[in-house]
């Protein structure tokens, strides 16, 4: 079963040892060492047969990278790095849903090898399709990050060589998220996690700003537009506001942002996560710099009593909410 799901997936059987495909690709064994460990893979044994004729061809295309004048071999790494934790992500999502699908065929049967089997045979069926959907979705992204380069470029208030921009910040986060989890089973417990990463997401695109990454009962996202975050996270917090269901908070902060391989790092996101840790459920607290950022009147604004902020000192928080709300 696991030659079968190697050779499908590949493309082709495992045929050469490490040594052989660095001596094919002409990538030195070390350099090709620290890219299949930034992959997130354990470089196997000297002796053991575990690549492809696709590893080879992989390793050529990153000897021929190198030699473009503007690509280093640190760059390289960084990005290596960026595909095995993005791609590993993905798999291990892909592969759940598909765990799901079979356990629905047909139902309460057991999985056998033959059910397996089949869904490798659909897998390689659709994996020209699926392929072709993320490499659109790459481009687009790539698309978009390139206009926020720009945008950060002719801001005169950023500093492009350093990453920086005057960026809105908000985390969202589940209230008592532990407690939840004892309560709801795997299952439930996994369907609610999904539902609140994906509203979330669809939330943040519809109002213009990018989610930097989910985990699981916590939401990072960045807008440029302060009223876009203040409505993405007035949104999130309705959105899980059922009187018996799972609570959602928010904390929203404003300024100079360093962005960094696809992070963020700063003072506003240190408050904006503290903001987060104090504030009721289903509220959304917001720093000053935020509230002064946003048009006069549009949203329902209360200051509240400064209070302490771990490593920020005392912080005057702002209760944000929907004008007659």
């Amino acid at each position: 079963m696991a030659d079968d799901i190697e050779e499908t997936l590949l493309g082709g059987p495992l045929r050469y040892t490490r040594t052989e495909v660095e001596d094919l690709s002409g990538v030195p064994d070390e350099y090709a060492r620290r890219i299949w460990q930034a992959l997130g893979f354990p470089a196997p044994p000297d002796d053991e047969v575990a690549f492809t004729d696709g590893d080879v061809a992989a390793l050529r295309e990153i000897r021929d990278l190198l030699g473009h004048a503007m690509v280093n071999e640190d760059m390289v790494l960084q990005l290596a790095r960026a595909v095995g934790q993005t791609m590993g992500r993905l798999a291990s999502w892909l592969g759940d849903v598909w765990l799901q699908r079979l356990g629905e065929e047909p139902s309460g049967e057991p999985i056998t090898p033959e059910v397996v089997t089949a869904a490798l045979a659909a897998t390689e069926e659709l994996r020209p399709a699926f392929e072709r959907l993320l490499l659109h979705g790459w481009r687009r992204q790539l698309t978009a990050a390139g206009m926020r380069a720009a945008a950060t470029t002719a801001s005169a208030r950023s500093d492009p060589a350093a990453g920086i921009a005057q960026l809105a910040v908000g985390f969202a986060d589940v209230v008592s998220f532990t407690r939840l989890s004892r309560r709801l089973n795997g299952e439930a417990l996994a369907a609610f996690v999904e539902s609140f990463e994906a509203s979330a997401a669809e939330i943040v695109a519809d109002q213009g700003g990018r989610v930097v990454k989910t985990l699981g009962d916590e939401v990072l996202f960045v807008a440029s537009d302060p009223s876009a975050a203040a409505e993405i996270g007035l949104r999130i917090a309705e959105r899980f506001g059922e009187p018996d269901g799972p609570k959602v908070r928010v904390g929203l902060a404003y300024g100079e942002v360093i962005q960094r391989l696809g992070d963020v790092f700063g003072t506003p996101v240190n408050l904006a996560a503290r903001l987060t840790s104090t504030a009721y459920p289903g509220t959304v607290l917001a720093d000053s710099g935020l509230v002064s950022a946003l048009p006069s009147g549009g949203y329902d604004i209360s200051g509240l009593r400064p209070r302490p902020l771990q490593g920020l000192g005392r912080v005057k928080p702002y209760l944000l909410r929907r004008n007659g709300g």
